[in-house]
């Protein structure tokens, strides 16, 4: 299945492309990066260090450094990440060979999809929505050509950027309700919900490392410096979330979300503590028509056997 990738490579971004490179069933076309988990620079750099150690050419297309209409992330980056170690720069990968094109991602993300030689293509989008924002602004005759929008972000309960906002969505809000907004005839949204259902643990990594491949390796080390920074269950077995690689899952094991609602959902772009969260409307007398597929839970007997088959090969 071809897809193109547009991400804010951070460690779960970078498991995703290693993991879409390597499953026997996906064919990434192109990545496009966009400002987010780090600076565009970063995100970039990170993106093609991940695709050099995964052997891929694939092209890769720069895009927004700044988020659609604000200035900078709500709460700017060097206050929100200070003294964080959570996101490596580099992420512990070989430094780069391989150059990004030339040319800007929104006007890639335009001509390519309304090329009808794409029309099978899946848009996969793990970071902010500001280059798809971007690029149906640009033309709005987008919204008919992308088949399928399957994205990461939002939550329909807590969030983990703030109480209600997951951090892609809230990382630029008005992307976020400006891309569900415009008609995309299919979109499936992975919120944390989903993805904090079927988190990963260290003998999962040690299951990884005896693959034996550089991918594994390079996917279980990302996964052991997420589960010293962002667990999920520290109490328990220590666990954590790995959100960006379901979105490829679902593409080739449309099981893996074991619950699901059809739903009309929008992005609050105003609320003083409520900015970037994800309102899922299922209420039957609901105004407005369901425009999104939100997975509420996802296997993790079937996630786990995607990241095997992907990171093996």
């Amino acid at each position: 299945m071809r897809f193109v990738l547009d991400c804010d490579t951070g460690s779960d971004d970078a498991i995703a492309i290693l993991a879409g490179v390597g499953h026997p069933g996906l064919e990434p076309a192109a990545v496009t990066t966009v400002n987010g988990n780090v600076a565009l620079e970063h995100v970039t750099d990170n993106t093609l260090r991940a695709l050099d150690l995964a052997g891929a050419g694939v092209p890769v297309y720069a895009g927004a450094a700044r988020p659609l209409i604000r200035p900078d992330l709500p709460i700017p980056r060097d206050v929100l990440n200070k003294d964080s170690a959570f996101q490596q720069h580099g992420l512990g990968l070989p430094e780069a060979v391989s150059a990004v094109r030339e040319g800007h991602a929104v006007p890639f993300l335009v001509d390519f999809f309304m090329d009808a030689a794409n029309a099978d293509a899946t848009l996969v989008a793990t970071g902010p929505l500001t280059n798809i924002a971007l690029a149906l602004a640009l033309e709005p005759r987008l919204a008919e050509r992308i088949p399928r929008l399957v994205l990461m972000g939002g939550a329909h309960g807590n969030g983990n950027v703030t109480a209600a906002a997951e951090f892609n969505f809230w990382a630029d809000p008005e992307a976020a309700e400006a891309v569900l907004s415009t008609g995309l005839p299919e979109v499936v949204i992975v919120p944390l919900d989903a993805t904090h259902s079927a988190p990963l643990t260290g003998p999962d990594c040690d299951e990884l490392e005896q693959l034996g491949t550089p991918a594994a390796a390079a996917a279980a080390a990302l996964i052991r410096h997420r589960l010293e920074h962002d667990q999920a269950s520290p109490s328990h077995e220590p666990s954590t979330p790995v959100h960006d690689p379901m979105c490829l899952a679902y593409l080739v094991r449309p099981d893996l979300f074991t619950a699901t609602v059809r739903a009309h959902v929008s992005v609050e772009t105003a609320g003083a503590r409520t900015l970037g969260q994800l309102l899922v409307d299922t209420r039957p007398w609901r105004p407005e028509p369901a425009n999104a597929t939100v997975a509420l839970q996802a296997s993790g007997t079937v996630y786990r056997a995607f990241l095997r088959e992907a990171l093996g090969s």
